[in-house]
């Protein structure tokens, strides 16, 4: 495994909640990859959605960090949504690598469309830090209706620049996740979430994604917010932005961006 794997995953095995322990509904559910990983992924969904959220995370811990997270993207966006832990990660097997979060993305995609009848039509994909880029190569791939990122980077080379830049130029990175080199290859309606004190992800690195990237797209800033913590600081309009994304996104009208 190359030596910048452990700067970059952070994986947890131990599973510590989940989303009944919110009072949500779900089915947990073991997928194949086309490599012979199992991965683990919990299907949460929601009486009424008309649109799949199919979330890929960041770097650290597991799905059962994020249960509160479901229960508001439940509760105020009201989409049917399965979340992945990547190889590696709480009960999914094998070693987290770049190439292998790939391939867990194409194996939840399959599953979502074989066993839960979701079409293209209706798949938002949602990437969160490093999750981000994980969803950029999958809407690369994979048809779908809209693709949302929260707090992403541009690549793992800007963010060495950032993080570690002497260590950065001293040791060659196998690992690149070159989501500025993808975005703009493919048309799909985005939203990029960005909080304007991110200290992990530079702001300006949400900002150079969305530049390069094709329309429809629409950036969104959430004021005072860090990496961590978006939802703390998200009211009533980032909600709206986000239901009205997927709405439009699930309907074929996504319109032009907003600054």
């Amino acid at each position: 495994m190359p030596i910048e794997s452990g700067f970059i995953y952070f994986p947890y095995a131990h599973v510590a909640g989940t989303p009944s322990d919110v009072g949500l509904a779900y089915e947990e559910v073991f997928i194949r990859t086309g490599d012979e990983a199992r991965i683990c992924a919990w299907y949460v969904p929601c009486q009424g959605a008309e649109a799949t959220l199919l979330i890929f995370h960041g770097n650290a811990g597991n799905i059962g960090d994020r249960v509160e997270l479901l229960r508001v993207y439940h509760d105020k966006w009201r989409v049917n949504q399965m979340i992945v832990d990547y190889r590696g990660y709480g009960k999914s097997s094998g070693k987290v690598s770049e190439h292998g979060t790939y391939e867990d993305g194409r194996a939840a995609v399959r599953y979502l469309a074989s066993d839960k009848g979701v079409s293209a039509k209706s798949l938002i994909l949602f990437g969160e830090s490093l999750g981000s880029a994980v969803a950029v190569q999958t809407a690369m791939e994979s048809p779908c209706a809209g693709l949302i990122l929260e707090s992403p980077f541009t690549s793992v080379r800007d963010m060495a620049e950032v993080h570690y830049p002497i260590l950065g130029r001293l040791i060659p990175l196998s690992i690149r996740y070159d989501s500025i080199g993808k975005i703009g290859k493919f048309h799909v309606p985005l939203l990029i979430l960005h909080g304007d004190r991110d200290a992990i992800v530079p702001y300006e690195q949400g900002k150079r994604l969305f530049g390069a990237a094709n329309e429809p797209k629409t950036f969104f800033t959430v004021r005072d917010a860090g990496h961590n913590d978006i939802l703390a600081w998200a009211d009533e309009s980032f909600h709206e932005t986000v239901r009205k994304f997927i709405r439009d996104s699930v309907e074929n009208r996504v319109g032009s961006p907003g600054l």
